[in-house]
């Protein structure tokens, strides 16, 4: 009975927003001729004060906040994944899912690091890539310690941000940077869509509902069967027992930060057009309805 109403108001959610959009499409349409070379950015703005506006006022994210169930949320996101919408010669795709499936690469610290090391080293990655990832997150590094560089990323590079690392296209040139300097292609092996998210803000503990693969097989140490046998789980762990770790894998997940419901959903809208695109990323917490690390690419 529970999920049949759970999945009720994911439907009814679904509904709502995609009438929503599609009448706000068409507007964008008419208004936007006077603006020809700005209209993606223009469409892109008003759509998303759209799904904001409709996210605040939704009670069905709300009955999701108020009910704190893992379960309620797993039939929400499962239900709302993707929602294509067609005007004309212009589709606007909107997707909902957990903001929390990967592992925030910025939450690499000295208990974790082994881990960070041995799983790249897994892919043949030199130990050298973690140094220059560390290299990168300098955050919370003492102001005498903070210029000093063991590679020459930041030769190269001397404006490129070092706090911590804020998006993928920060890890590609990153990425880059290792791969010419030491000739290791070996990276191109690794999974980073599946692996990793970059927030500096909000939670960044993994939800183990939605966590990937890759994330199971880092945080764990373990191999990609064991990690594939884990995501099939999703969606039906309440508690560390429901995982059934051996020791060593409870070790090490003990060194990262885990939950079991997390209220944070990624957002992205793109809207597709013959000759552009554009998309827009951000993370909103259904107990506070607010949005923040929003990313726009054009």
């Amino acid at each position: 009975m529970r999920k049949g109403i759970a999945l009720l108001i994911t439907l009814m959610f679904v509904m709502i927003i995609s009438v929503a959009i599609g009448y706000g499409l068409t507007q964008i349409k008419k208004a936007s001729r006077v603006v020809e070379d700005e209209k993606i950015l223009y469409q892109s703005s008003m759509l998303l004060d759209d799904v904001m506006a409709i996210m605040l006022a939704s009670p069905e994210l709300r009955n999701l906040a108020d009910s704190n169930s893992s379960d309620d949320l797993y039939i929400f996101l499962a239900n709302s994944r993707y929602l294509p919408l067609e005007i004309g010669d212009e589709k606007v795709v909107l997707s909902f899912e957990s903001a929390n499936a990967k592992l925030n690469i910025n939450s690499m610290n000295k208990k974790n690091e082994p881990l960070f090391r041995d799983y790249f080293s897994r892919y043949m990655v030199g130990s050298n890539y973690v140094d220059i990832l560390k290299e990168c997150m300098r955050k919370d590094q003492a102001k005498d310690e903070y210029n000093n560089y063991t590679s020459a990323l930041f030769d190269e590079n001397p404006t490129l941000f070092r706090d911590y690392i804020a998006s993928k296209k920060h890890l590609d040139m990153i990425n880059r940077f290792y791969m010419r300097e030491y000739g290791d292609t070996n990276l191109k092996n690794v999974k980073f869509e599946e692996l990793f998210s970059y927030q500096n803000a909000g939670d960044s503990s993994v939800d183990l509902n939605y966590a990937k693969p890759a994330v199971w097989e880092l945080m764990l140490g373990c191999s990609r069967d064991r990690a594939e046998a884990l995501y099939q789980g999703a969606g039906s762990y309440k508690s560390l027992q429901d995982l059934q770790l051996n020791d060593f894998e409870k070790k090490n997940i003990a060194k990262f930060q885990t939950t079991f419901f997390a209220p944070y959903i990624l957002v992205t809208i793109e809207i597709i057009r013959a000759k552009s695109s554009s998309k827009i990323r951000f993370v909103y917490d259904i107990k506070f309805k607010r949005g923040y690390d929003f990313v726009f690419e054009v």
